[in-house]
């Protein structure tokens, strides 16, 4: 990047008072907002040195903030972007916003698509948003979908939203999340309860994975099959099945039905090769899993809310191939 996009940047120590908005947020991301175009390893620095202070004391990356709070700012030198991404501003024009009301909305998330930017990535939806919805103050993902996985998401447009939404993604999970998935193979039986504690798995190089450990995480899943498919003079096989997610953690859908001997079409890091190459000559060239149906409770009313996002017309395409 050329030194007329960059500037250097000093900031001066100051105090930052926390608002009712930021009520209950982790100072980590307190201060990723503020100190945008800061790397996240700087801003934890800060905080583990004591750069960083909450009411003249020294706090963890994990503290949570109260309305009210004098949070010092210190003065960090960085890089700072004058011309972030632009977002095409047709891109919103491709995302289906399934509900919407002043405090969230629910949105059907394309495949290929990132729920937000990272390494490589210029933007995701969620900056997107921001970018091309000036006039929405405050906008937050209130969860995460892969980036090859379509469908039902959920973004906050309050702090108070926000929160409610969490408390119901959390321990108690009173929220519904089902997918649809194409898998390998005939579905023997009905209903399998997979239960199934996982690990992240990181290897320099290499995409982040996880993997079945005893000592992992708890991760539950229900999965009941929908319809049944056979090519048998291609030796093709597939079902496409419901997931409900009983927890939330990453890769779960995918990794349970690998583990069950039912790998997910298109999945590349669970997947089979064999299958996949067959599901790519009938036209998929992504991953089959598709968060079809949400089940939530207003986060200000409490009220029952069921929303549907259609499969999309190349997973339906891929289905009619496999049925006639």
């Amino acid at each position: 990047m050329s030194v007329n996009q960059r500037q250097a940047t000093t900031p001066k120590a100051r105090l930052q008072a926390v608002n009712a908005e930021a009520q209950g947020q982790r100072i980590d991301n307190f201060l990723m907002k503020i100190l945008k175009g800061v790397p996240k390893s700087r801003i934890y620095k800060a905080v583990r040195s004591g750069e960083v202070r909450v009411n003249g004391s020294r706090i963890k990356a994990s503290h949570k903030l109260k309305s009210g709070d004098q949070v010092r700012i210190p003065p960090i030198r960085y890089a700072q972007v004058n011309q972030p991404a632009m977002v095409p501003p047709k891109l919103l024009d491709s995302i289906p916003v399934l509900f919407e009301d002043p405090h969230f909305l629910v949105v059907d998330k394309p495949a290929g698509l990132a729920v937000h930017g990272g390494t490589n990535i210029q933007y995701g939806l969620i900056e997107a948003f921001r970018q091309l919805r000036l006039q929405t103050e405050f906008l937050e993902l209130a969860h995460r979908l892969d980036r090859e996985t379509s469908g039902c998401l959920m973004l906050a447009k309050t702090r108070k939203a926000l929160l409610a939404l969490q408390q119901q993604l959390g321990e108690e999970r009173t929220v519904g999340k089902y997918y649809l998935a194409l898998v390998a193979g005939v579905w023997r039986g009905k209903t399998k309860t997979v239960n199934l504690c996982l690990t992240r798995k990181t290897e320099t190089g290499k995409d982040k994975r996880s993997v079945v450990d005893r000592n992992g995480q708890q991760a539950m899943s229900k999965i009941s099959p929908v319809t049944w498919y056979g090519r048998y003079h291609q030796s093709t096989l597939a079902t496409l099945v419901e997931i409900e997610l009983k927890t939330g953690r990453m890769h779960q859908a995918r990794v349970h039905c690998s583990a069950s001997g039912y790998p997910i079409a298109g999945d590349r890091l669970y997947g089979k090769n064999e299958f996949n190459q067959k599901m790519q000559k009938l036209g998929l060239g992504r991953l089959f899993l598709h968060a079809h149906k949400l089940k939530v409770r207003h986060p200000i009313t409490d009220h029952p809310l069921e929303l549907e996002a259609a499969l999309p017309a190349r997973l339906l395409a891929v289905l009619d191939e496999l049925a006639g």
